[in-house]
C-alpha cells in the first residue's frame, strides 16, 4: 500500500507543477490547448471550453500544451495575439516561472505544516535500561529523560548527539593511577532527569570499564521519541533553514557534477521511489518531510536554465529582453534542446546507475 501512496505523492506534485503554468497562462490571456497528466497514448480525457483534460498512459511527469510557443507554430484563426511567443517577456516568465514557484511553495507549507502540528522532537535522551550493580542501577529508571549531565544540557543537539556529548562527560571523570577493575572516580557525576514530570538530579560516581576502556554509569540511553509543540515563528524558521539548506546541497551537487563523490549523491526516480516507501513505512511526519523535499527539488531542478526544463524557456526569455525584443533564432534554440536534452539524459543515467549500485552493490560505475 505504501508504493501507492508514493505514486500518488508524485502525481499530486506534478498536477500542481502544471497547474501552476495552467492558471498563469489562463490569467495573461494565453491559449491552453492540453493540460494532461503523464505521456504517451491518452487513456481518459475530456474537454471544456478550448483545453482538452486528461491522463496519458506513461506516468513519467505531465504537461501543459500552451499554443504558439514558437513562432513558427499555427494558431487557430483569430487567436493569433494569444500565442506565447507575442506575450511580453515578463508574461512568458510569469507563466513559466509559475510551475516551479508552486512546487517551492508547496514545500515550505508542507514543513510549516508539519512543524506546526507534529513539532519537534525534544531532544532529551531517554533512559532506556540499567547495568546491574551499577551506580545507575538503583538510582535511575527507564523512561527517566536525562535533560543534563554535569550541568551541560547541550539544548541546541539532537538526542544522539546530547549522548555523545553526555558519554565525553562522565568519560573525563578518570581517576589517577593506572585504570583496573577496581578503580574508582575521584568525583561522582550529576546526573539531571526529567521524571513524571518533575526534575531530579543525582550523583552517580562512574566506574571504570576494561571491556569498553573508558568510565561508566551503568546506564543505556536512546534519543526521545518525544514530539513537543513549537510556535508558528519557530516553525516557519525551521522550515526556511531545512529549506536553504536543500537548495545549497543541490546547487553544490550541479556546481561539482564532474566529481565522483558528488555524482553519487544524485539519484533517479527509482532512488526517490525507494526512499518514499520506506518515509511512508516510517509515519506520517517522515513521509510529508519526503513529500515537501521532492517537491522542492523538483522545483529548483527545473529552474536550471537548460531546454527543455522551465529555466532553458525563462533563460531564453531574458536573453530576448537583452537583446532589445528581438527574439532568437529557433535553431539557436533547436540546438540549445539538443544540448539540454543531453545533459539531461546524462542526470537520468547517472541517478539510475547510482540507484542500481545502492540495490545491487555494482550499477553502472559511472561514478567513479
Amino acid at each position: 500500500m505504501s508504493w501507492v501512496y508514493v505514486f500518488l505523492g508524485f502525481c499530486f506534485l506534478i498536477v500542481l507543477h502544471e497547474a501552476g503554468h495552467f492558471v498563469a497562462a489562463k490569467a495573461t490571456g494565453m491559449r491552453v490547448e492540453r493540460f494532461f497528466l503523464f505521456f504517451g497514448p491518452t487513456i481518459w480525457s475530456f474537454k471544456r471550453g478550448e483545453t482538452e483534460y486528461g491522463i496519458k498512459a506513461i506516468p513519467l511527469g505531465g504537461y501543459v500544451k500552451i499554443n504558439g510557443m514558437t513562432a513558427e507554430e499555427e494558431m487557430p484563426p483569430g487567436e493569433e495575439h494569444r500565442a506565447f511567443c507575442k506575450q511580453k517577456v515578463w508574461k512568458r516568465i510569469v507563466v513559466i516561472g509559475a510551475g516551479p514557484a508552486v512546487n517551492i511553495a508547496l514545500a515550505f507549507v508542507i514543513l510549516f505544516a508539519v512543524f506546526t502540528i507534529g513539532g519537534l522532537q525534544d531532544g532529551k535522551p531517554v533512559v532506556a535500561e540499567t547495568t546491574k550493580g551499577s551506580a545507575a542501577a538503583s538510582v535511575l529508571r527507564p523512561g527517566d529523560k536525562v535533560v543534563a549531565v554535569e550541568g551541560h544540557s547541550y539544548a541546541g543537539l539532537s538526542g544522539a548527539d546530547r549522548i555523545a556529548k553526555f558519554g565525553e562527560l562522565i568519560r573525563s571523570h578518570e581517576c589517577a593511577g593506572e585504570q583496573t577493575n577496581e578503580c574508582a572516580a575521584q568525583t561522582p557525576v550529576t546526573v539531571t532527569v526529567n521524571r513524571d514530570g518533575k526534575l531530579r538530579s543525582f550523583e552517580l560516581t562512574p566506574h571504570y570499564s576494561a571491556k569498553e576502556g573508558h568510565m561508566l554509569i551503568g546506564v543505556a540511553w536512546s534519543p526521545s521519541s518525544h514530539w513537543a509543540s513549537v510556535s508558528a515563528g519557530e516553525s516557519a524558521n525551521r522550515s526556511l533553514g531545512l529549506m536553504g539548506e536543500v537548495i545549497s546541497r543541490t546547487g553544490s551537487v550541479f556546481s561539482h557534477i564532474f566529481e565522483a563523490e558528488k555524482r553519487k549523491e544524485i539519484s533517479s526516480v527509482v532512488g526517490i521511489s525507494d526512499v518514499g516507501h520506506e518515509a511512508v513505512n516510517n509515519g506520517w511526519r517522515d513521509a510529508f518531510f519526503l513529500l515537501a523535499l521532492v517537491s522542492l527539488s523538483l522545483g529548483l531542478i527545473n529552474l536550471v536554465p537548460i531546454l527543455p526544463l522551465d529555466g532553458g524557456h525563462i533563460f531564453w526569455a531574458i536573453v530576448e529582453k537583452l537583446r532589445g525584443g528581438r527574439p532568437v533564432s529557433i535553431r539557436v534554440m533547436e540546438r540549445a534542446t539538443i544540448i539540454g536534452f543531453a545533459l539531461v539524459l546524462m542526470l537520468m543515467f547517472i541517478g539510475v546507475s547510482n540507484d542500481i549500485g545502492r540495490l545491487t552493490g555494482e550499477g553502472f560505475n559511472v561514478s567513479k
